[in-house]
């Protein structure tokens, strides 16, 4: 029970520890804005089976009691003119310093836009000379390819005319020498 004094009474407390805990408060509460338990009055509403219902009544603050909170805001003082055109300048500066860094900022990504785009014309440049290359290499090759397999086929047919001229003049022979036979 958070209220023990020796005139609270053991009802007064078992209310108050029920209250306590039925509301849930987070901290106990000083003893400077916590009234004192003869301020407090306990009336019971309502006994039931169930549970009974209190309706706890709080004495109003003394006058002379601190409140935690302002009731207004406090007052600004009064700036001078010097002040102002101060403060006026300060943020002038503070602007054209954010907008100095702004502008900073973009020259920099500018920069890193151009040299992303001049090293993607050099890679698409070299793509470009390779693919050149390999193609020149390819038609080399298959012309030499040709030049070979075309070469081969002239020595095979010049082979196949000797034979067939062979062939011919051994013809032409045996056929002599059958006429001559006859």
């Amino acid at each position: 029970m958070f209220l023990h004094s020796g005139s609270c009474s053991l009802r007064e407390l078992s209310v108050l520890g029920v209250y306590s805990v039925k509301t849930r408060v987070p901290t106990l509460p000083s003893s400077e804005t916590m009234a004192s338990p003869s301020e407090i009055k306990v009336k019971e509403l309502d006994k039931r089976a169930s549970g009974q219902a209190f309706e706890v009544i709080l004495a109003d603050p003394a006058p002379d009691a601190k409140s935690e909170f302002p009731l207004s805001p406090p007052k600004k003082k009064d700036l001078s003119l010097e002040e102002i055109q101060r403060k006026l300048e300060a943020a002038e500066e503070r602007r054209k310093s954010h907008e100095a860094e702004v502008l900073k900022h973009l020259a920099e990504k500018r920069e890193h836009e151009k040299e992303v785009l001049q090293k993607a014309a050099e890679e698409n440049n070299n793509f470009s000379k390779m693919a050149e290359e390999k193609l020149n290499q390819k038609m080399e090759a298959n012309k030499e390819n040709r030049t070979a397999l075309m070469a081969a086929m002239n020595e095979k047919f010049k082979e196949k005319d000797k034979k067939l001229e062979e062939v011919r003049k051994n013809k032409e022979s045996k056929e002599q020498t059958g006429d001559e036979a006859n």
